[in-house]
């Protein structure tokens, strides 16, 4: 069936009426079988969708965001852009439950990097689409969260965020500011750091698994 993204479906194993989805998010310059390839390894009873982001970087990479540089190397992500990805996904997952049985009241976003950021931006915006997310190695970017956020209803997100604290994309400094800003908005959060660069080391993916299983 036509979507308005391209992705990468694992239908549940274990058939309910209505399964949970997991929807991953890949980082900056990557494509949906990037994460896809922990498909496997998730729990049986999600569908699990890898998406592509819908700018394209050519040579098969892809972004949610321009990143641009100025002459002094200062990075600028193109925040027009993100929120312009960030309502494309929350369409995409109006798509997906129109076309297939999933749980509309468990979605759980799985982001890495760039993927990371946009999943804090959407599930601050649009809490009412997202119960839960999981942010790796990524950070709080609120200036591309919907205006007025904070009166938006959190309980009954929660998120599990992990970060490596030898990262040279994206500093560990600017992941622990995240989990003092969710817990002000009413927020369960469950914070992690792995002795890692920018990646998901076995014990990361271990423990947001085991997150997962958490009712």
């Amino acid at each position: 069936m036509e979507l308005s993204l391209v992705y990468q479906i694992r239908e549940p194993k274990i058939i309910r009426e209505k399964n949970p989805l997991l929807l991953l998010l890949h980082g900056y310059g990557s494509h949906e079988a990037d994460l896809f390839s922990f498909a496997e390894e998730l729990p049986e009873e999600y569908f699990v969708v890898s998406v592509r982001a819908p700018y394209d970087l050519q040579y098969g990479s892809y972004a949610w965001y321009a990143i641009n540089f100025d002459a002094d190397q200062n990075k600028f992500s193109d925040h027009d852009q993100a929120v312009v990805s960030r309502d494309i996904v929350v369409h995409f997952i109006d798509e997906l439950l129109a076309n297939y049985p999933i749980d509309a009241s468990s979605v759980t976003l799985i982001g890495f990097s760039q993927g990371s950021i946009l999943s804090y931006a959407i599930a601050l915006s649009y809490p009412e689409k997202v119960q839960k997310v999981g942010a790796l190695s990524g950070y709080l970017n609120l200036d591309i969260a919907k205006e007025k956020y904070q009166e938006n209803d959190f309980s009954n997100l929660r998120i599990f965020a992990s970060h490596g604290t030898v990262d040279q994309v994206i500093p560990v400094d600017w992941a622990r500011k995240t989990p003092a800003i969710l817990e002000n908005l009413g927020i369960e959060i469950t914070y992690k750091e792995y002795p890692i660069g920018h990646g998901v080391s076995p014990q990361n993916f271990y423990d947001l698994k085991s997150w997962l299983g958490e009712k």
